[in-house]
């Protein structure tokens, strides 16, 4: 098989941990497999997936407008050269005119279900991709049963023609962390000795940021030495993020971290007096299993998949400011609930692994090139 990993932004979000663990993991399992990349990235697939055919593209991919060109026209002729069998594509789109067995990525439904988290132009290229897979692809995979039943409610799709994996989570990078690695992500997002309160997330409407911002001064504005705020990860497009910055009280400290190297994840996390992450809609929630591996506590909300990653492990509130302001303050007011949590996390992170991920992975290749076969066949699966 085929990962065509040539999405994978240079940041390591989301998507790309997904696609990094997983080329690991599957070549840790045995699998006979090429990566497709871009050329900044062949040496590290070259060190995740030593056993793996590691090809880096001839040109830069980098923009979209590059990276769909060449997926449409290079990316049918490199898989006839390299004779695979299946072509995974981890992110919504596929090379439309592949003749071998496809599998397509579909993280999460809200392109279709809350359009106005995103912005118009990412809803409507996601939204049409995502209809482009459901039809064309040998077999689609989604992260959760939520986002399974977001896809069949809003599209053709049924559930049960959809393949449901879990993500894992890397514990080499996300564990509970050492004084050492503490202090150097205190360190790295310029923090003294002050408690804090971590987010990590692309600042974009979905994250629900600005409602953390005014949650958190709500929450912390009477007392006595108050935690800061900590907003890691990159910035997005959501302007009511400054607008809530520039309400918190001066003597109140938020701190915009932007990218925090992955080095310094486990440290951020586990240092942490808690993770928020009141989301509007997750398709899985990765931050909230990274942070449960790192002995968190963690709040979060119950919109889609969230539930199925935390579980009974995290705390939950509401989506508005007086909702997490509430649940916030009480977390801070309560160290053994924190702690019960936290422990709570650790075993229930225990139960997501990027090996379990990669088998089932395997199962759906394998179920997508039987029904690739079938379907030149002319017979049913």
């Amino acid at each position: 098989m085929l990962i065509d990993a040539t999405a994978v932004p240079a940041d390591r979000g989301g998507v790309g941990r997904y696609v990094d663990s997983l080329a690991a993991a599957l070549d840790t399992d045995g699998a006979r497999l090429t990566v497709v990349c871009q050329p900044r990235d062949g040496t590290l697939y070259g060190r995740l997936a030593p056993r793996a055919r590691v090809v880096p593209t001839a040109a830069s991919t980098a923009t979209r407008t590059a990276r769909l060109t060449w997926e449409q026209t290079t990316l049918p002729m490199l898989v006839r050269r390299l004779g695979i069998d299946v072509v995974h594509s981890p992110h919504y789109t596929l090379p439309l005119a592949n003749q071998t067995a496809s599998v397509v990525t579909l993280h999460d439904a809200t392109f279709f279900t809350d359009a106005m988290l995103h912005s118009s132009v990412k809803a409507r290229f996601f939204r049409a991709w995502t209809l482009a897979a459901l039809r064309r692809a040998s077999l689609c995979v989604v992260p959760s049963v939520a986002t399974a039943e977001e896809l069949a409610t809003v599209t053709s799709a049924r559930v049960e023609d959809l393949a449901v994996i879990q993500h894992g989570v890397d514990v080499d990078r996300f564990h509970p962390p050492t004084p050492a690695e503490v202090a150097t992500a205190r360190a790295d997002v310029g923090l003294g000795s002050t408690g804090y309160v971590a987010f990590l997330g692309a600042l974009e409407p979905r994250k629900n940021v600005p409602a953390l911002i005014r949650g958190f001064a709500r929450a912390v504005a009477h007392r006595p030495d108050p935690p800061a705020l900590v907003l890691a990860g990159q910035p997005g497009w959501d302007h009511q993020v400054e607008k809530a910055l520039d309400a918190v009280p001066h003597r109140l400290r938020v701190i915009r971290a932007g990218y925090v190297p992955f080095d310094s994840l486990a440290g951020f996390l586990g240092g942490a007096e808690l993770v928020a992450y009141p989301s509007l809609g997750e398709g899985f929630g990765l931050p909230v299993l990274e942070a449960m591996a790192c002995g968190a506590a963690v709040l979060t909300t119950r919109r889609l998949a969230l539930p199925e990653v935390g579980g009974d492990a995290v705390a939950y509130c509401g989506v508005g400011a007086g909702d997490v302001a509430a649940a916030l303050g009480d977390l801070l007011d309560d160290p053994s609930r924190r702690a019960s949590l936290a422990e709570a996390a650790q075993r229930r992170a225990k139960e997501f692994s990027w090996a379990t991920s990669a088998e089932r992975h395997r199962e759906a290749y394998e179920r997508a090139w039987i029904a690739h076969r079938d379907r030149r066949s002319g017979t049913s699966g």
